[in-house]
């Protein structure tokens, strides 16, 4: 047999990447602080997050027509496989607070991580304020001023 009727080998056959390998996935910040921002607030104890009821943010959310932020108190840094969030606590008076926040890093990471594919690295807590019994919030005015 000449060079030219050897029979050629056969070619191999395509690799296709896996399916997540595609394209590209990209998570907004926003997605992850409402994400972590959601998981906080489940956890018992919580009052709110952010600075305070006495903050800017909580008369924003009390405008008619707006929406309540709920990622209000939580920063996130997004890369591509990862994330870090800082979040900023209102506890109510009696709970221990160190299980508190606790509970609140491990709910944040398992949601985060569970509803958005990144690997939570870290999860810095800061209480800023405690939550009397006696005290009343800004949203819960006794009388009205708009009828």
């Amino acid at each position: 047999m000449t060079e030219m009727n050897k029979p050629s080998a056969p070619k191999p056959a395509v690799q296709l990447p896996p399916s997540g390998e595609r394209g590209r996935t990209t998570i907004a910040v926003g997605v992850v602080e409402k994400v972590a921002g959601m998981a906080a607030r489940d956890v018992e104890g919580i009052h709110a997050l952010g600075s305070g009821s006495r903050g800017f943010g909580a008369v924003r959310d009390r405008v008619p027509g707006s929406r309540p932020n709920v990622g209000r108190g939580v920063k996130a840094e997004v890369g591509e496989r990862q994330a870090a969030l800082d979040i900023d606590l209102v506890v109510e008076y009696g709970v221990p607070i160190a299980e508190v926040a606790a509970v609140v890093r491990k709910n944040v990471i398992n949601s985060v991580e569970r509803i958005t594919g990144l690997q939570v690295v870290e999860v810095n807590i800061a209480v800023n304020d405690v939550h009397l019994p006696d005290e009343q919030d800004d949203d819960e005015s006794t009388e009205s001023r708009v009828l």
